[in-house]
């Protein structure tokens, strides 16, 4: 008989990480897998905790129980937001086969929550008890080197075949700008504000934030030029497929460094000319992808309308690069043997 795949999680599939490091991955390779999602949630942050004694109560005694289990077990960043390590260790440990994936750096993660669970120990413990640790960026598998006994690199995968090939033709009116993500990284925009005002004020240029958030202050400044659109995954492939320009800002911290560059590889697949921090796996990305690298001192305003005003030749040029890299580079197809030999070796 094969042995079952268990996967563990804090999140629910409608997160992107739980959807892109684990879901995507079971429906395109048609494997079935026991999921235990820890609220069955899209986040599990402090107030989704608090405001749940009952459900948490079931869900940590629950994994408890399931800690003896002798399938194949993956972990999804962490089994228990309120775990130091324990439970994601004996989940590991007494698996069949235990691999932990990480698409964050969760270890420089400085936050009161993370500090009182146990902080970077907590993750040092857990890859230490894998027998793979999956890292979705060369920072993270830089840092699982020194606590893993063996450290794999997959980055986040995307399906081309799902994307429609933009259609945006920079100089019609009004020229398209568009972010995807999510509510927590809507901050990186806010140091563009700028920027985006002088590209709306001279040439009319507008923003489509497509985002799980209704509202965010920080960007009250976008407000005439900013349209916002609740994100899903349909909406966001018909967004891409109409816009003329991409952004992916990132701050350069330690936590930001261990970014999959996800956001990207999206842009990529629907072949919109990209415009970027060159911040963790972003650099290579843009690099592959034909984008524009922007950094510290660099002008946002000045790498989007460069986009923006080539030529329709040098578009498509763009276009056809960043399709073949993500097809090349960052598809499912080109990573499922080695996904596979990673999490079920013996299937």
């Amino acid at each position: 008989m094969k042995p079952r795949l268990s996967v563990y999680s804090t999140y629910a599939p409608q997160a992107g990480s739980t959807r892109v490091r684990i879901y995507d991955w079971l429906k395109h390779l048609g494997l079935d897998a026991d999921a235990h999602q820890y609220l069955s949630l899209p986040t599990a942050g402090v107030k989704d905790v608090a405001s749940r004694p009952i459900a948490v109560a079931r869900a940590e005694r629950s994994l408890r129980e399931r800690a003896s289990s002798r399938d194949n077990v993956l972990i999804s960043r962490e089994a228990s937001p309120l775990s130091r390590g324990q439970v994601e260790e004996r989940l590991l440990r007494e698996a069949r086969h235990g691999v932990l994936d990480m698409d964050d750096a969760l270890f420089h993660d400085s936050s009161p929550h993370r500090r009182l669970f146990g902080g970077a120990a907590k993750f040092e413990r857990a890859a230490a008890a894998s027998d793979v640790f999956v890292a979705g960026s060369q920072y993270i598998a830089e840092w699982a080197a020194t606590h893993a006994r063996r450290v794999e690199l997959i980055p986040s995968c995307v399906e081309p075949r799902d994307y429609r090939v933009s259609t945006g033709t920079a100089g019609e009116e009004p020229e398209r700008m568009i972010w995807v993500g999510s509510a927590s990284t809507e901050a990186y925009l806010v140091p563009l504000i700028d920027d985006l005002l002088r590209l709306h004020e001279r040439r009319g240029a507008r923003l489509r934030l497509v985002s799980s958030a209704q509202h965010n202050p920080a960007l009250e400044p976008l407000q005439n030029m900013m349209d916002r659109v609740p994100w899903q995954f349909s909406t966001a492939v018909g967004e891409l497929a109409q816009a003329d320009v991409a952004l992916a800002p990132l701050q350069d911290t330690l936590f930001a460094r261990g970014k999959c560059a996800y956001k990207l590889l999206q842009y990529g697949a629907a072949g919109v000319p990209a415009v970027g921090s060159p911040v963790g796996a972003n650099e290579l990305a843009l690099q592959r992808l034909d984008g524009i690298a922007v950094g510290r001192e660099d002008s946002w305003y000045e790498a989007v309308t460069e986009v923006l005003d080539g030529s329709d030749t040098r578009r498509a040029a763009r276009s056809a690069r960043a399709r073949d890299a993500v097809e090349e580079h960052y598809s499912f197809r080109a990573w499922a043997e080695t996904w596979k030999a990673c999490v079920m070796p013996d299937a």
